[in-house]
């Protein structure tokens, strides 16, 4: 019988070994369980076809064509992915709807003798719960920022806090995205969907009792936007801010951006798109100091000039909770640091 969950907490303390998403991969990389495998019971061409034939030609051919499909991949799945997976394993299931795709590929586990199990509803209520978590209704958790100047270290410190036994959430690592012009990690960055589906996962792992610390980021993670009840909650926390010498600064941008200093192209593009900002004259001095791969005098001068310049904009006449002034941007220092926030509560 289908598993009905109210809430993403009931999900979490589901004991099942494995989640399994059945859907074909176009809708698993929009989004998914976070923590799921994609084992398509149809690829997207298929899905594709017995649509076509189900709207156009006759549902009940659309079934017989669908069923030989998803019989076929199911034993493909069986016999690779799956082929080592022990008696007493116990899988829970979805796809789209909660229908017959998950209940077809369920019915040929439990069959095998595995305990698996599906979702009311598929995937579309794990969406609503999200939802409901992100947009509908104020958020149960209190934030703390972690704010500063570019190139502060806040990810770092971030990650201190966390081992310190804070409670932490890592917006641009859910974004892959560092937050800034040159911020975007590997190729692309997820669905919005997925943005959100990780941070309500997150969120919901922790204790509302207790403060969540956030580095402070603009309403947009490079093309993210931070859901709405985790902004509004954002706007209106307390924050430390830190600060550093400029000189640990930059020499930190060039130790976390290694990608962009390794591409030239990219760089060069990536300055020109401030020409609107500070002047294409200035901008061409920024690309001789890439081009003469000098990135201590580069970080530097797009700190000074153009980051800090930026911030002061945004956070306004805002009070911080504390000043967090570093001698140096050392993990010593940054663990130390997270230390006394964690104390702080």
């Amino acid at each position: 019988m289908p598993i009905a969950l109210d809430s993403l907490n009931a999900l979490a303390a589901l004991p099942f070994d494995e989640i399994i998403d059945v859907r074909s991969p176009a809708e698993f990389a929009e989004d998914h369980v976070p923590g799921a495998i994609n084992l398509p019971v149809l690829s997207n061409e298929e899905r594709a076809i017995v649509g076509t034939i189900y709207v156009q030609e006759d549902p009940f051919k659309a079934r017989k064509v669908g069923a030989a499909l998803v019989a076929r991949n199911a034993a493909r799945h069986l016999e690779e992915t799956l082929a080592d997976r022990p008696g007493g394993w116990r899988p829970l299931v979805y796809c789209w709807r909660g229908g017959q795709r998950s209940g077809s590929f369920a019915a040929l586990l439990q069959n095998i003798g595995w305990r698996a199990d599906t979702v009311q509803g598929g995937y579309k209520t794990f969406r609503r719960l999200v939802v409901g978590m992100l947009h509908d209704r104020p958020l149960d958790f209190r934030p703390i920022l972690i704010d500063g100047g570019t190139g502060t270290a806040k990810t770092r410190l971030l990650h201190h806090i966390a081992a310190a036994g804070g409670q932490v959430i890592d917006l641009e690592a859910m974004a892959e995205h560092r937050g800034s012009l040159f911020g975007l990690v590997g190729g692309a960055q997820p669905a919005q969907k997925t943005f959100e589906s990780r941070i309500a996962m997150e969120l919901t792992a922790l204790d509302p009792a207790r403060p969540v610390y956030v580095e402070a980021e603009s309403s947009k993670i490079g093309s993210l936007l931070i859901p709405p009840a985790l902004w509004k909650a954002m706007l209106a926390a307390d924050y430390y801010e830190v600060q550093a010498p400029l000189a640990a600064r930059a020499a930190h941008l060039i130790e976390a951006y290694p990608d962009i200093a390794e591409d030239p192209e990219r760089l060069a593009a990536t300055l020109e798109k401030l020409a609107r900002y500070h002047g294409h004259a200035k901008v061409e001095g920024w690309q001789a100091l890439a081009t003469a791969r000098d990135g201590m005098a580069l970080a530097s001068d797009l700190i000074a000039t153009h980051y800090d310049a930026a911030y002061k904009r945004i956070r306004g006449d805002v009070e911080p909770r504390a000043v967090l002034d570093l001698p140096d941007l050392s993990e010593p220092t940054l663990r130390e640091t997270a230390e006394r926030i964690v104390g702080w509560g």
